[in-house]
């Protein structure tokens, strides 16, 4: 039998390597782990303006992430990363000469 790890709101099963989310909203921890890093990273992270976008709810003014925001975000760092993207992979571009470089000698 897979081994279910339970998070508040959200369940993560080993088996598949999938959460099933029951709102659309994470607090940092569950954030965390459904990005596979720490809690301290994304603090870390939220306070140099980097990660995902997160922002403050509710009256205690908790650190909160959309869902559907973790799933932009990390579409985007794929397509920002040449090993994912073959558009940016350096080796199959051309190559580039200098500006006011001559090849002779």
């Amino acid at each position: 039998m897979p081994e279910i790890v339970t998070l508040p709101s959200a369940r993560y099963s080993a088996s598949s390597d999938s959460f099933a989310v029951d709102r659309a909203f994470l607090g940092v921890r569950e954030a965390a782990a459904y990005l596979g890093l720490s809690p301290r990273t994304l603090y870390v992270w939220r306070h140099r303006r980097q990660g995902p976008p997160s922002f403050r709810l509710g009256a205690r003014g908790r650190v909160t992430y959309r869902l559907d925001a973790l799933d932009t975000w990390i579409r985007e760092q794929e397509q920002a990363d040449s090993r994912s993207n073959p558009a940016l992979d350096p080796v199959s571009a051309a190559p580039q000469r200098r500006a006011g470089y001559s090849a002779t000698a």
